[in-house]
């Protein structure tokens, strides 16, 4: 066995996975045929012991923000799609090295062999759509495509690897063996970088132009009013611990209310569109197309029935602000967005549909695979929306399009993207990362953040401090902010906040002293809570803590 063959078998598997990656990427692009990195990465996302999984997510959210890189979900994507595609070329280079080993050990023709070994990965690959679901559009086209890609792919391989200059040398290796050893690598590696070059062009031209054509769709266009946002129903819990399903004002905070003027640097206080948060266990976002999709449903219901997206536009539609928050935000990180979606309660249709009172939850599943179970209780709350709008546009690919569910006062994870069943249920459910060991109930925990220190904005000798407070449905009573240590003080609140349903912007202005300076904050909730000090990560109930900053003047 020579070293040397191996090496090689291992250079080029790796080298031409390049193209094979690129051939993918276009035929995504072009036919929505699988992207193989993206699909191996979800696949392992699904099938991983959800304790590696969550270390890997905290490792990822933990390099992010130590590296400085900017918002955590969108870099987060960034790097699970990068580790996708380094997964394939790794995959590459073993299937080279394997191949390089069977031809050095049998009588086998190079071609043989490399047609076997992407037979083997074709048949690894279809396994992974079906398991993921991924063959019910167009299985002929799906499996054509990969068998194209593996099959030729491995062929060339093996042809490659059995080549005179690769598979064998003369007893004495000459200057002119090596010279044609290295002009053919030369060559298949030109080969593999230019095809990969030219593949991912064409690809990324082809999103662009997709992009382009299906940006900015409004709710007029898919066929549904913009009401205008209205504080939600029931929204506003009191600290004597009222109904959650009676309206009542938040308690009055002992500082001066009214509209307050932003501390320069403060987040806006909805968050646009294309900023909004994505999480999901998805390399890339399924895409489904509005006029083929239909809500399953089934289960303990008297009238159940398919629902089309006309169905759910027939029905009255709501726009509430909102605020949302990934359980895996850490403290003062950026998994966090408000904005203003538009849906029909889901109690109006459950209702409809005869939902019968021995349903104690109900169970939902995405087109993804996601799915969760939440009781009946918060699905008949009148804030429970199906969402089909956000910020006056239809509810973009990448957060759910064309359906999503928002309940409040429950962190994001219990709130699938791309529904496509749900089903009512007369017993506890499972979640999807509930199954994973997160919590069950996911309640949001008391969250302030100092989004800055304005020092480039004094006036008056004062220093303008701002940020947001949230506490998911709870509402927020107060902010405090210590600077060194020393006296909390009481910030002004944005009163009344856009809901009952949102952060609230908070500003203080601190009367400035030379030096280095550390300020921290805190929040009370709705009901008088104070937020937790402590600090722990977010694993399983969501991160606690004081958020602090350090600033010299």
């Amino acid at each position: 066995m020579r070293r040397p063959l191996l090496l090689l078998g291992a250079l080029l598997g790796g080298l031409t996975s390049l193209p094979l990656i690129a051939l993918s990427y276009l035929g995504e692009q072009w036919a929505r045929l699988p992207f193989v990195p993206f699909d191996l990465f979800d696949w392992l996302a699904r099938v991983l012991p959800g304790g590696l999984i969550r270390t890997g997510i905290d490792a990822i959210v933990r390099f992010i923000t130590l590296m400085g890189l900017g918002p955590i979900s969108s870099n987060a994507k960034r790097i699970e799609q990068l580790e996708g595609i380094l997964l394939v070329i790794v995959g590459g280079a073993l299937v080279g090295l394997i191949t390089a080993l069977v031809i050095r050990r049998t009588n086998w023709s190079g071609a043989s062999v490399g047609t076997v070994a992407g037979l083997a990965v074709f048949l690894f690959l279809a396994a992974i759509e079906a398991s993921l679901k991924r063959l019910s559009g167009n299985p002929g086209a799906t499996l054509l495509w990969l068998a194209l890609l593996t099959i030729g792919w491995g062929t060339l391989l093996g042809r490659w690897l059995a080549a005179r200059e690769f598979a064998s040398a003369p007893s004495t290796v000459t200057d002119e063996f090596r010279t044609a050893r290295r002009t053919l690598l030369l060559k298949l590696a030109g080969g593999s970088l230019g095809v990969a070059l030219a593949g991912w062009s064409i690809g990324r031209w082809l999103e662009a132009q997709v992009q382009a054509s299906g940006a900015g769709q409004s709710l007029s266009q898919l066929g549904a009013p913009t009401p205008e946002p209205t504080a939600p129903a029931g929204s506003m819990p009191t600290t004597g611990g009222s109904s959650l399903l009676t309206p009542a004002p938040l308690p009055t905070p002992t500082v001066a209310a009214g509209e307050i003027t932003p501390a320069p640097g403060t987040r806006p206080e909805i968050t646009p569109n294309q900023d909004f948060y994505r999480i999901d266990i998805d390399a890339l976002p399924p895409v489904i197309e509005s006029k083929s999709w239909v809500l399953q449903v089934s289960g303990l219901f008297d009238h159940p029935r398919p629902l089309k997206l006309s169905d759910l536009l027939a029905y009255a539609a709501v726009t509430q602000p909102i605020t949302q928050s990934c359980i895996s935000n850490p403290v003062a990180g950026d998994l966090i967005s408000t904005s203003n979606w538009t849906g029909v309660r889901l109690g109006d249709v459950l209702r409809d549909l005869g939902v019968r009172p021995e349903a104690k939850e109900l169970a939902i599943t995405a087109t993804d695979g996601f799915y969760e179970s939440v009781e009946m209780r918060d699905m008949l709350d009148p804030r429970t929306l199906l969402v089909y709008g956000m910020n006056g546009d239809a509810l973009p690919v990448e957060h759910g399009f064309p359906l999503r569910i928002y309940i409040p006062n429950r962190y994001g994870m219990k709130q699938p993207k791309w529904i496509t069943h749900i089903e009512a249920i007369g017993h506890p459910g499972p979640g999807y990362w509930v199954d994973r060991g997160w919590s069950a109930e996911a309640r949001p925990q008391i969250v302030s953040v100092v989004d800055t220190v304005a020092k480039d904005h004094i006036a008056g000798g004062r220093v303008p401090i701002g940020g947001i407070a949230w506490a998911g449905d709870r509402g927020i009573q107060k902010v405090e902010v210590q600077v060194d240590g020393r006296e909390w003080s009481e910030a002004v609140l944005r009163q009344p906040p856009l809901s009952g349903l949102t952060w609230v912007l908070w500003r203080y202005d601190w009367p400035v002293a030379p030096g280095r300076h550390t300020f921290s904050v805190r929040a009370a909730d709705g009901t008088g809570a104070l937020q937790v000090a402590e600090q722990h990560d977010t694993f399983p109930d969501g991160a606690t803590g004081y958020h602090t900053v350090t600033v010299s003047f």
